[in-house]
């Protein structure tokens, strides 16, 4: 029986074989590429016709294809996250998380964003003092309901 860790291990090797980027994995599936690799590697469920397209794509058995379809359960450290790039979300969260909470809260009322009804983009912005990263989200309002 596979587990969602057995099938991302199959998906990282079918992708370097195949020498496809996260982008062209996506293009070719027809999702974001940022979905996608959170799918790949766990922390989501793809639709059945998504899973079997990455299936098709990477030549993945059908029981693979069908891990790839089960509601993940999401598992964090508890610990601080050491590599640098993951480091700086965290600090991101760290520095700007309570004010990201006020701010919604001023222009929506009390609730959050959601993680679920969610999208996001990565993208490389040219700039002369240096590349950027342009990181956009956007999640549904959730209110908070009173019971």
């Amino acid at each position: 029986m596979l587990t969602k860790d057995d099938v991302t291990m199959k998906i990282l090797e079918a992708k370097k074989a195949a020498g496809l980027g996260w982008e062209d994995i996506a293009e070719k599936i027809d999702m974001s590429p940022v979905f996608t690799h959170s799918a790949c590697v766990g922390m989501n469920a793809f639709p059945a016709d998504k899973a079997a397209a990455l299936g098709e794509l990477l030549s993945l058995s059908d029981e693979a294809v069908e891990v790839l379809t089960e509601s993940p359960t999401k598992n964090f450290a508890q610990t601080v996250p050491t590599d640098p790039c993951i480091y700086r979300f965290y600090e991101i969260v760290g520095v700007y998380g309570p004010t990201l909470k006020a701010l919604i809260h001023e222009k929506f009322g009390d609730g959050i964003m959601s993680a679920i009804d969610f999208d996001m983009t990565v993208e490389r912005v040219e700039n002369p003092k240096g590349d950027r990263v342009k990181i956009e989200m956007s999640g549904k309002y959730l209110a908070y309901n009173a019971w």
